[in-house]
């Protein structure tokens, strides 16, 4: 059940980790401009603006994997193959922002279906 736990945990802040980028490349227009952060975003470009959607995917995924927690846990599924799909979804979404930050479309993309897939397993394994 840690396993799951943590997991939970670092979906939850991956959102949060995923903004560091997105901050960085706010300040490189001038400043971070903390009064008015959504315009100053939609300006993004390029990596900045690659951040930015990686960044918003993360609370995407997380409304997903979070379903699946609960289901897990709820039908007390508990088990080594629900926790190894945990991890890799969490694994899977690191590699997402990394792949999104590189510009790396396509194995981005195939990392965004094993997030997916991963999360729509584990709640399969549980029924």
């Amino acid at each position: 059940m840690t396993t799951l736990v943590v997991c939970a945990l670092l979906a939850v802040l991956m959102p949060y980790f995923a903004k560091v980028p997105v901050a960085m490349a706010m300040a490189k227009l001038g400043r971070y401009d903390n009064k008015h952060p959504r315009a100053q975003q939609a300006k993004l470009t390029g990596f900045g603006a690659r951040a930015f959607a990686a960044h918003q995917n993360c609370f995407e995924s997380l409304a997903v994997f979070a379903v699946a927690i609960a289901v897990v846990f709820g039908t007390n599924s508990v088990n080594a193959v629900t926790e190894t799909l945990a991890v890799t979804h969490i694994v899977s979404r690191i590699l997402y922002c990394i792949f999104y930050w590189l510009n790396l479309d396509i194995i981005r993309s195939l990392v965004w279906f094993i997030g997916l897939g991963t999360a729509i397993a584990m709640i399969v394994v549980s029924i």
